[in-house]
C-alpha cells in the first residue's frame, strides 16, 4: 500500500515539478541564463554550425586531443557546443511527454529514497531540509562544475542549478509531507 501511496505523489510531485519547470525554462524567464545573438549572427552561426558539424553530439571547440588543438584551446576562444543536427519544433509534444515521463522517473526515485527515511525522520521540516541539501548537493555537482571544469559562462550554471534546487525542492517538499508511509509532523 505505501508504495503505491509513493508512486502517486510521485505522480502528483512531477506534475508540480512539470509545472514549475515550464514557468523556469519555457517562458522568457529562461532568458536569464542565455547570452543573445541578433538575427543576423543566430543565421550565420547556425549556418556554420550546418556547414562543420558532421552529425548530432557534443562538442569542444577546438580539440583538445591534439597538439595544435590543445595551442588553440589555449588561445580562444573555445566553445562546447550541444548540436542537433536535425533540430526539432520549440513545442514538440513528444519532447513534452518524455520530459515528464523523465520527471515522473526522478520523482519516483526521490520518493523511494525519503520512503527509506521515513520512520528515522518523522517532522516535516527534517525532510524539507534534507530534500533541500540533497538538491542542492546533486544539482551543485550537475551544474556548478560546468564553469569551473568547462569554462562555460556562470549566468547559465546558477540559472540552472537554482532551477533545478527549486524543481526538485518542490517535488520533495511534496512527497515529504504527503506521500510518505509515516506521517510527517507539522511545527
Amino acid at each position: 500500500m505505501s508504495l503505491l501511496k509513493m508512486m502517486f505523489g510521485a505522480l502528483v510531485a512531477s506534475v508540480a515539478m512539470f509545472v514549475a519547470g515550464f514557468i523556469l525554462f519555457a517562458t522568457p524567464l529562461s532568458k536569464i541564463g542565455y547570452a543573445s545573438l541578433d538575427e543576423a549572427q543566430s543565421a550565420a552561426v547556425q549556418s556554420a554550425l550546418a556547414q562543420h558539424l558532421p552529425k548530432t553530439g557534443t562538442y569542444v571547440v577546438p580539440d583538445p586531443g591534439t597538439q595544435a588543438g590543445t595551442i588553440a584551446y589555449g588561445k580562444g576562444p573555445i566553445a562546447m557546443v550541444h548540436y542537433n543536427a536535425s533540430g526539432f519544433p520549440v513545442a514538440d509534444m513528444n519532447v513534452i511527454l518524455w520530459g515528464f515521463i523523465h520527471e515522473f522517473l526522478i520523482c519516483f526515485v526521490l520518493g523511494w529514497a525519503l520512503m527509506g527515511i521515513d520512520r528515522r525522520v518523522p517532522d516535516y521540516v527534517s525532510r524539507f531540509k534534507t530534500v533541500l541539501l540533497f538538491a542542492v548537493a546533486g544539482s551543485g555537482l550537475s551544474f556548478l562544475g560546468m564553469p569551473i571544469w568547462d569554462h562555460i559562462d556562470w549566468s547559465y550554471a546558477i540559472y540552472n542549478f537554482v532551477a533545478n534546487v527549486s524543481m526538485l525542492t518542490l517535488a520533495g517538499g511534496i512527497l515529504a509531507r504527503w506521500f510518505l508511509p509515516v506521517k510527517a509532523e507539522m511545527p
